[in-house]
């Protein structure tokens, strides 16, 4: 079924899955959608199958610090919604992707009735916190080089190599000034690591990237690959 394009989904034992994908619904959602903002109560919870979903922290000042992005091997609202919490991040819809989305009263029902659904949504909260706490260590290390690789890394692993990405929001990601992020983007493509053309960024040489970024991409990887190692493991 298509709501296993989701490896959370995918990863529901079979003797549940029906159970739990009858109260899911498939959208389609674009590029800068906002899906929740910082104070609002959690209505929905998103399972992508594709794409890329940033949460954004905002600032005074009218700028924004990505600290987390979520594909299909995640999901958004889930835990928020098991405890009726609000959302803490601006959640904005960064390409354009498919995704089943349940509502959250429904999945706080769900969780109690299946116990390995509550268990995949609470894994997942660890991990994001996981990812967050890694953000914000590797926005004081690590220059903007090396914070700018580790981002395409994971939106390579979520979204490949054609990115619909502009200077303003790669700022965003890595929490930097656009003038800084214009220099180090003209260095990579200079170097053969990108191409970049009106708002569309394509990632050269993935492996260059790697050679160049900071081990925090790897560390999240790590994490994630821990905290599920218990439960059946999708590609």
């Amino acid at each position: 079924m298509h709501h296993s394009k989701n490896a959370l989904l995918a990863r529901v034992d079979a003797r549940w899955a029906d159970q739990i994908y009858t109260h899911l619904r498939s959208v389609e959602l674009q590029r800068g959608d906002v899906v929740a903002d910082a104070g609002q109560s959690i209505q929905n919870v998103y399972f992508p199958h594709s794409g890329i979903v940033s949460c954004l922290v905002l600032l005074n000042d009218g700028s924004a610090i990505q600290t987390a992005m979520i594909g299909r091997d995640g999901q958004y609202g889930g835990g928020h919604a098991l405890d009726d919490k609000i959302s803490l991040n601006r959640v904005v819809i960064q390409t354009a992707c498919s995704a089943s989305v349940m509502d959250a009263d429904q999945l706080r029902q769900l969780a109690e009735k299946v116990p390995i659904f509550r268990k995949l949504v609470i894994a997942y909260d660890q991990f994001s916190t996981a990812e967050m706490q890694q953000t914000a260590a590797c926005n004081v290390r690590h220059s903007i080089e090396e914070r700018m690789c580790r981002w395409l890394l994971r939106m390579y692993d979520l979204a490949g190599a054609a990115l619909p990405l502009t200077q303003e929001v790669l700022a965003d990601m890595i929490g930097a000034r656009r003038t800084s992020v214009t220099e180090c983007a003209g260095n990579f493509q200079r170097a053969g690591l990108i191409s970049y053309k009106r708002g569309h960024l394509h990632i050269e040489d993935v492996q260059k990237i790697r050679n160049h970024a900071c081990e925090c991409h790897d560390a999240v990887k790590e994490r994630y690959q821990l905290i599920f190692q218990r439960y059946l493991l999708v590609d």
